[in-house]
């Protein structure tokens, strides 16, 4: 092989490279995290210095009040604001149950104006009605998860902050500027009621209600006996995020192993409906007797009842909680 084409070939291989490397700088420069975080800084500092920021925290007004207001009456409604309120979406409680209950009615109505059989507008009227509780859910996991991940984070850099000689509301002002969202944001909140009057172990338990987490709770409880008892709570915080960081990794590996069993899980659930869905597309007036047949509603009831219950089962066996 002739040494100038592999030379050239080499200088075309790390033109490549380079080409790809200053393309992702250049995005990262603008688009990464850090560059936005840097940016929100410069318009901060950028802004109006004759502008005046009032210290009274101002709450955004919820859609529906009045349902809102006569739900948190109860209960059950005060753990559901709670509950929705923890997924960081712009829904209320009462949206939340509208919605489903619009979505229900519509599955329910569609067939029969279509003259399908009533048992496919129920079947259809629960699944819709369920979508808005499942995009909650889904937004809420997702949210405690990234929190989970970045908590660690918060722990070691206050940690940082009271070794260097920072106080704790300091240290807490410090988690809240340097972490993303969303476990900055709930720093923040803390900061700003610590500051604005509110006690410290009021502000610390409206954060562990915010963020529904153990180990959130471990933090509250170890700040709380060390602010009155005393002792090193630099060290007190190296030793929660280490158990975090052990546990978070013994949790991946637990998913990992048990990753076959939830797919199993997934598959064996989906696939009789899908074995349904293309029997039917195929041959119509087969799966006509499960709809038509009183015989054959029983059996549909019997099977789902069934399917619920080895779904459950599945759900504990592969559910190992750390």
């Amino acid at each position: 092989m002739d040494l100038s084409f592999v030379m050239f070939a080499l200088a075309a291989f790390v033109a490549v490279v380079l080409c790809l490397e200053g393309l992702y700088n250049l995005w990262a420069s603008r688009h990464s995290p850090q560059a936005r975080r840097i940016t929100a800084r410069l318009d901060a500092l950028a802004g109006d210095p004759v502008t005046r920021a009032s210290i009274e925290r101002v709450q955004q007004a919820q859609r529906l009040p009045r349902l809102n207001e006569l739900l948190g009456r109860a209960a059950p409604g005060q753990a559901l604001h709670a509950w929705v309120g923890t997924s960081g979406l712009q829904v209320s409680a009462a949206e939340l149950l509208i919605m489903s209950g619009a979505l229900g009615l519509l599955g329910l109505v569609l067939p029969s104006t279509l003259g399908q059989a009533a048992v496919l507008g129920a079947a259809l009227g629960l699944g819709l009605a369920v979508l808005p509780w499942w995009r909650v859910a889904h937004a809420r996991r997702q949210r405690i998860e990234r929190i989970e991940r970045q908590f660690p984070q918060a722990l070691d850099l206050m940690s940082r902050a009271m070794r260097a000689g920072h106080a704790f509301g300091s240290a807490v002002r410090m988690v809240a500027e340097e972490l993303p969202e969303p476990l900055g944001q709930d720093f923040r909140v803390l900061f700003d009621e610590m500051n604005y009057g509110v006690p410290a172990p009021t502000a610390l338990a409206h954060l562990a209600e915010r963020v529904p987490l153990p180990d959130v709770s471990y933090f509250v409880v170890a700040v709380m006996i060390q602010r009155e008892s005393g002792g090193n709570l630099a060290e007190l915080l190296d030793k929660i995020s280490t158990i975090v960081r052990e546990r978070l990794k013994l949790h991946g590996e637990i998913r990992t192993l048990s990753a076959e069993g939830r797919l199993s899980a997934i598959i064996l659930t989906a696939l009789p409906f899908a074995v349904g869905v293309v029997v039917n597309v195929v041959n119509p007036q087969f799966m006509a007797v499960l709809w038509t047949d009183p015989s054959g509603l029983r059996m549909v009831g019997a099977a789902l009842f069934m399917m619920v219950l080895g779904t459950l089962w599945m759900r504990r066996i592969i559910r190992i909680r750390v």
